[in-house]
């Protein structure tokens, strides 16, 4: 099969109008939700010390449309529409799920209603064929081969995506809790996402299926990038469930679209690297809100509460507390979810020894920095002790 063309510079311009309406939108959007009344009014667990107003997700969404819209315009990228459905049912179900997001930003809806309305958005991407075909599994290869891919079927692929949805929904709902926050995590994942997809069009052997998820990807970073200006601490507005729901929503479509349909002929059995690749990159992505999530739920059913149960014991409440400021606190998760996310992209571009060397080392560098406020008070304590000895003596 014959290399197809990288757009890269068409993809940066979809992701840059994507950004530029969705930053001259969320004016409207902020005034939209001061008028109806959906407003986000500080709670025990909250960072913010007044009312702020909810509904960015709508400014985002409609910057998605846009840079959709500009796609289908260039010859170069309506493929992604003529072959496949993904950006499509990405569009119906993530406004679908904007709809829900926002009635729950304005009336808040119980727990049951918004799983409802997930479900049934994840079903409506699974109607336009965005679904796992096939998941690379450790066992059952030969001896040239390590491991092997299942086949699955309609009613398997489509649980995944279920799943999958549900799971990275609620995941960026959990860690959107600092100013700026979930808006940076989904440019950054979702920029890895879309420097994978690109990565796989640059192969020898590379096929039209990797349009779709890396305009998805492209839309999601553009509309997240435009709104930070007004959400970066000091916020303006926040993105609510209509944003962080949407988020989610698109990450896991992105996800699906990039790793869900690659075949065993993509690449060679007895390079684990590369089999393990896509799985790396989709855990990678989502390591930051999926942690976050899993701790909540475990730490909340420990006490005998629902999972849903609201608490102050999130990873962006603990740096807080361990004496980082908002910004500082954002900037660290920042660090952290692109180390993991572009670290797993690498080991699909460069020597897997090289990215080992530079990925340990960013781990290093970024461990010191979380723990600086800790050492620095530790070295303040000693010194005081130390003051104190001498006064004694």
């Amino acid at each position: 099969m014959a290399t197809v063309t990288v757009p890269i510079r068409e993809y940066v311009l979809v992701a840059l109008i994507t950004a530029a309406i969705t930053f001259l939108l969320t004016g409207l959007a902020r005034a939209f939700a001061m008028k109806v009344g959906a407003m986000a009014y500080p709670r025990a667990r909250d960072v913010h010390a007044k009312p702020m107003p909810y509904m960015g997700g709508l400014a985002m969404y409609a910057g998605v449309v846009g840079g959709m819209f500009l796609a289908h315009q260039l010859p170069v990228l309506r493929a992604s529409f003529e072959y496949s459905l993904d950006p499509i049912g990405v569009l119906v179900g993530g406004g679908l799920i904007v709809l829900i997001g926002a009635l729950d930003d304005r009336f808040d809806l119980d727990a049951w209603t918004k799983l409802a309305g997930q479900v049934t958005c994840a079903g409506l991407l699974v109607l336009f064929g965005v679904q796992w075909n096939t998941f690379w599994v450790p066992w059952g290869g030969t001896a040239d081969d390590f491991g092997s891919y299942l086949i699955l079927d309609e009613n398997q692929g489509s649980l995944l995506v279920v799943l999958l949805v549900v799971t990275m929904v609620n995941a960026m709902n959990f860690v959107d809790g600092l100013d700026g926050l979930a808006a940076g995590l989904g440019m950054i994942t979702a920029a890895a996402i879309c420097v994978f997809s690109l990565g796989l069009l640059a192969q020898p052997e590379s096929n039209i299926d990797s349009y779709p998820p890396a305009l998805i990807a492209a839309t999601l970073a553009g509309a997240c990038l435009g709104f930070l200006p007004h959400n970066f601490q000091p916020a303006r507005l926040f993105m609510g469930d209509s944003g962080s729901m949407l988020i989610g929503l698109m990450l896991a479509a992105a996800s699906t679209s990039a790793s869900g349909r690659l075949s065993p002929e993509q690449y060679n059995g007895t390079d684990v690297i590369a089999l393990l690749s896509p799985v790396i990159v989709v855990l990678a992505v989502l390591f930051i809100p999926l942690l976050d999530l899993g701790m909540a739920v475990i730490r909340r059913t420990r006490q005998g509460l629902s999972p849903m149960h609201a608490d102050k014991m999130h990873l962006h409440h603990r740096l807080l507390q361990l004496g980082h400021s908002q910004r500082r606190a954002v900037l660290l998760i920042y660090m952290w979810a692109a180390l993991l996310a572009f670290g797993a992209v690498a080991l699909t571009l460069f020597d897997a020894v090289v990215v080992a060397w530079v990925f340990a080392g960013g781990l290093l560098v970024a461990a010191l920095i979380s723990l600086v406020p800790r050492l620095r008070d530790g070295r303040s304590a000693k010194a005081a002790a130390s003051r104190r000895t001498s006064q004694g003596q």
